[in-house]
C-alpha cells in the first residue's frame, strides 16, 4: 500500500512540475519606449467588423528586436510593420449567429453544431494584449495594459 501512495505522489508532483514549465512568463518593462498603443474597430457589413491594434514607438524598432503576434480578445494575429516606428494587427470579429434548431424531439436538433470555444494562450482582460517578440533571437512576451479604443476619423 506504500508503494502506490510513493507513486501517486510522484505522479502528482511530476504532472505539477511540468505544467509550471508551460506557462509563459510576461516581461515586466519593453526593451524600447512605446509611445502608444490603441485599436479601433472598422465595420464590415452587417455580419463583422475588423480591430486594427496599433502599436506605436517613439524611436524606430531596434534591429535585434522582431514583433510577431499580438493576442487580444481571446484571438491572436501576426504584426505588421508600417513604418519603422509604427506596427499593426488586425483581428477578425464575427457577429453571424448560428441558427440552432430547438425541439423537445432531440432526433429534430440533429445537425446542430456545437459552439467554438477559443482558449486563448493568456488570460487577458478585456482592454489587455500580450506582445510576443523575439529579441536577440529569444522570444519574449510583454503585458500591455490599459489598451485604449480610438474611435475612426
Amino acid at each position: 500500500m506504500k508503494g502506490y501512495k510513493i507513486i501517486f505522489f510522484s505522479v502528482i508532483t511530476a504532472i505539477s512540475l511540468a505544467f509550471c514549465a508551460m506557462k509563459q512568463e510576461l516581461q515586466t518593462e519593453f526593451p524600447q519606449e512605446i509611445q502608444s498603443v490603441f485599436y479601433q474597430k472598422v465595420k464590415k457589413g452587417t455580419e463583422s467588423s475588423v480591430i486594427n491594434f496599433y502599436i506605436e514607438f517613439k524611436k524606430p524598432l531596434a534591429a535585434n528586436i522582431k514583433l510577431e503576434k499580438i493576442y487580444f480578445h481571446n484571438q491572436e494575429s501576426p504584426v505588421q510593420e508600417i513604418t519603422p516606428k509604427d506596427f499593426k494587427s488586425s483581428f477578425l470579429q464575427s457577429n453571424k449567429k448560428e441558427d440552432l434548431i430547438m425541439d423537445k424531439n432531440p432526433a429534430k436538433e440533429y445537425g446542430n453544431k456545437a459552439p467554438v470555444v477559443q482558449k486563448s494562450k493568456f488570460d487577458l482582460k478585456s482592454n489587455e494584449a500580450v506582445l510576443e517578440y523575439t529579441k536577440d533571437g529569444k522570444t519574449l512576451f510583454y503585458k500591455i495594459a490599459n489598451v485604449l479604443e480610438k474611435p475612426l476619423r
